[in-house]
C-alpha cells in the first residue's frame, strides 16, 4: 500500500522547479438635417421666377415643376442614404444578464479562479496561467495586473490554481508547487515553503479559519494546517491510486488501469468533496473524517466531464459532448436524471448556484445557459454566442456578485 506521509513537515522549496434607442448614430440625432447646397431649392427659388436659380430660357412653371422634382428626389435620396447607415451597435460588453471585462493580458491567458476579500467586496483577485494574477479595488469593474515579488524569484511560469479568503487571510496555490498567504487582505504576499514529498500537484485551497486552511492535490492529497502553512496534516490516509490499485476486486470499472490524478474537484460549503478521474470514467466522494476517497461507477454511457455541489445539497453531472444530470435528492447519490438542456452539442464545462433556484452554466465556444426552477429547466443566453471562447468556470461571490472564467482571458461580470 502507497501510504502518504501523515504529517509533512515544511522545508525550503527554494529550488522546487480570465438598447437601440435610436434609429439614428448619436452624432446624427444632434446634427439638423442639411442636404447638399447644390440641390437645396427654398421656398422662395419655387414661387418666383426671378430666382437666380431659373432658368431664362424655360417657363417659370417649367422650371419651377423641374426644381421641385429634382429636389423630392434628392430629399428622397439623401433620406434613403441616412437610413442605409449602419445602426449603433450594442456595447460588446453587455451581454444581456453579464457584461464583458476586458482585462490587461495576453489573449492566451486562461482565467481560473477569482475571490474577493469578504470585508471589502470590492477588493479582489483573479488567477490564470503564464503567472497571472490580477487585482480589483471597484468591484470587479476594472482589473490591474499585480506583481508579488515572492512569486518571481524564480525562471518559473505559474500556473495559478486556486485562491480563497477567510476574513483578511487568504491563501493561493499554484503549479509548480507554490503557495502564498497574506494576512492583511492581500496587501503583501509571503511564500511559505512545501516539502518536496508533497503528492502530485496543488490544484485547489481553502481559506478555513484563523491561520487555517485545507489544500487538495491532483493525486487525492488532502492536507490541512492551523499554523499558516507551516505544518501539513493528511486528512486520508493514502492517494487515490493507492486505493483503487491495492485491490482488484474495488468494482470500479476503470480503477485497476487508474493512472492518479483528477480532472476537477469540488467543494461543498460544508467540506464534502467530489472529484472526476482523469479519464472521466468514474467519480469520488470523500467527507470529512472518512479515511479514503470513496469511489463510484458513473451510471451514463458517457464520460464524465465535471461534478458539483448544488445549492440544496445535491450533485450536479456533466458529461462530454453537453449532457447534464441532477441527482435525485440531496447529498452523495449514484441515481441521477438528465436534464433536457440546448447546448448545440458544445460541451458544458462548469455550474454555479446564484441561489437554492438559479443557476448559470457555461461551456464551449460561449455557451450560456440559466435556469430558475433549481435546475429543472435551462435557457440558453444566445447574447453569449458571439463570444469566441471557452467558458470554463462560473463564480458567484454572492448573489448579486458573480463571475464567468474563460480561455483567452475572457471575464464576464454579472449585472443582475
Amino acid at each position: 500500500m502507497a501510504m502518504m506521509t501523515p504529517n509533512l513537515q515544511a522545508t525550503d522549496c527554494s529550488n522546487l522547479i480570465p438598447s437601440l434607442t435610436s434609429l439614428f448614430p448619436p452624432r446624427l440625432l444632434h446634427r439638423p438635417l442639411s442636404l447638399p447646397h447644390s440641390r437645396f431649392i427654398s421656398k422662395a427659388s419655387l414661387h418666383h421666377p426671378s430666382s437666380p436659380s431659373s432658368s431664362s430660357s424655360s417657363p417659370p412653371s417649367l422650371v419651377n415643376r423641374r426644381q421641385l422634382i429634382s429636389q423630392t428626389a434628392s430629399l428622397s435620396l439623401s433620406l434613403a442614404t441616412l437610413s442605409s447607415l449602419p445602426l449603433p451597435a450594442k456595447s460588446e460588453e453587455v451581454l444581456s444578464e453579464w457584461e464583458r471585462v476586458y482585462l490587461p493580458i495576453d489573449p492566451g491567458v486562461v482565467l481560473l479562479d477569482i475571490a474577493f476579500v469578504p470585508d471589502d467586496l470590492n477588493h479582489g483577485f483573479l488567477l490564470g496561467t503564464r503567472q497571472t494574477i490580477l487585482e480589483t479595488r471597484d468591484g470587479g469593474n476594472t482589473w490591474t495586473q499585480r506583481s508579488i515579488p515572492s512569486a518571481e524569484d524564480e525562471d518559473f511560469n505559474y500556473r495559478f490554481n486556486s485562491i480563497s479568503f477567510k476574513g483578511k487571510e487568504g491563501w493561493i496555490v499554484g503549479k509548480p508547487a507554490i503557495l502564498l498567504y497574506t494576512s492583511d487582505a492581500g496587501e503583501s504576499w509571503e511564500r511559505i515553503p512545501l516539502s518536496a514529498q508533497l503528492p502530485g500537484d496543488m490544484v485547489y485551497i481553502k481559506a478555513t479559519g484563523e491561520k487555517s486552511a485545507e489544500m487538495v492535490t491532483d493525486q487525492g492529497a488532502i492536507y490541512v494546517t492551523s499554523n499558516r502553512g507551516y505544518n501539513w496534516k493528511a486528512a486520508v490516509q493514502e492517494t487515490v491510486s493507492a486505493t483503487l490499485n491495492r485491490t482488484v476486486s474495488s468494482g470500479i470499472s476503470g480503477a485497476s488501469y487508474y493512472t492518479g490524478t483528477f480532472n476537477t474537484v469540488n467543494r461543498s460549503p460544508d467540506g464534502r468533496y467530489v472529484a472526476v478521474s482523469s479519464r472521466g470514467n468514474f467519480y469520488l466522494t470523500w467527507e470529512p473524517g472518512q479515511p479514503f476517497w470513496q469511489p463510484h461507477n458513473r451510471a451514463i454511457a458517457r464520460r464524465i466531464q465535471n461534478m458539483g455541489w448544488r445549492a440544496d445539497g445535491g450533485l450536479w453531472l456533466l458529461v462530454r459532448g453537453g449532457g447534464l444530470f441532477l441527482s435525485k435528492g440531496t447529498g452523495i447519490s449514484e441515481d441521477f436524471e438528465e436534464v433536457p438542456v440546448q447546448s448545440r452539442g458544445f460541451g458544458i464545462l462548469d455550474v454555479g448556484y446564484r441561489s437554492e433556484e438559479e443557476a448559470w452554466a457555461a461551456g464551449g465556444s460561449g455557451i450560456l445557459l440559466r435556469t430558475t426552477n433549481g435546475g429543472k429547466n435551462w435557457t440558453r443566453d444566445k447574447a453569449a454566442d458571439n463570444i469566441a471562447a471557452n467558458l470554463y468556470s462560473v463564480k458567484f461571490i454572492n448573489d448579486k456578485k458573480g463571475f464567468v472564467l474563460g480561455n483567452d482571458g475572457v471575464l464576464l461580470r454579472y449585472l443582475g
